[in-house]
């Protein structure tokens, strides 16, 4: 596949996630042809930053296949120095110019962050990136977690933004975008994020 700019890759996004939406997935790219021909090279059209939650998986959502999309999931969709290293993989060596942060609704460790309570060990990893975003969100008309969620998407692009030479000169150079997504457990919609 010839590699997309970030501006045909989003449409590509928008495109299947509507076809998600409304029920109509055409699940490309998802047979044993497709995984013999990216069986020894890869060229993904976006990197997709998600969090774990088993009900939040991009290729499905997306309505894209194998080989499609370069991957990266952490619960809250955290940010840390290996996620920014594997984002500078898929951007340096693979061609990827489109990076989506995704958040989504009911988001569980915005809900750990915004409930205050005392977290231990390696979960208060996650929880203290998204402190940040619940303090931004406290007072905002609507729902806390939802904003939340929306305001921990922003710091992220924000964050891979200001904090990747790799990736601010791709943006700069070669017409790399970083854009935010929040996704709609109950429609299944993907809305799009600005910072």
């Amino acid at each position: 596949m010839t590699q997309l700019n970030a501006q045909d890759a989003l449409d590509r996004l928008k495109e299947g996630n509507q076809r998600f939406a409304e029920d109509k997935a055409t699940h490309p790219n998802q047979d044993l042809a497709q995984l013999k021909a990216v069986a020894t090279t890869q060229k993904p059209f976006a990197v997709v930053i998600g969090c774990s939650d088993s009900r939040v998986i991009p290729e499905i959502l997306f309505d894209q296949g194998l080989g499609d999309l370069f991957v990266i999931r952490v619960a809250g969709n955290t940010v840390g120095n290996v996620c920014i290293g594997s984002v500078e993989y898929a951007v340096e060596h693979l061609g990827v110019r489109l990076v989506m942060v995704l958040g989504h609704q009911n988001c569980g460790v915005v809900k750990t962050a915004a409930s205050g309570d005392d977290v231990h060990h390696h979960l208060g990893s996650l929880v203290a990136t998204t402190t940040e975003a619940v303090r931004r969100a406290e007072g905002k008309p609507g729902d806390l977690i939802d904003n939340a969620v929306k305001e921990n998407v922003k710091l992220l692009m924000q964050k891979l933004d200001i904090s990747s030479p790799v990736l601010h000169k791709a943006s700069v150079e070669s017409g790399l975008k970083i854009v935010g997504g929040y996704y709609n457990l109950d429609s299944g919609l993907v809305e799009m994020i600005d910072y």
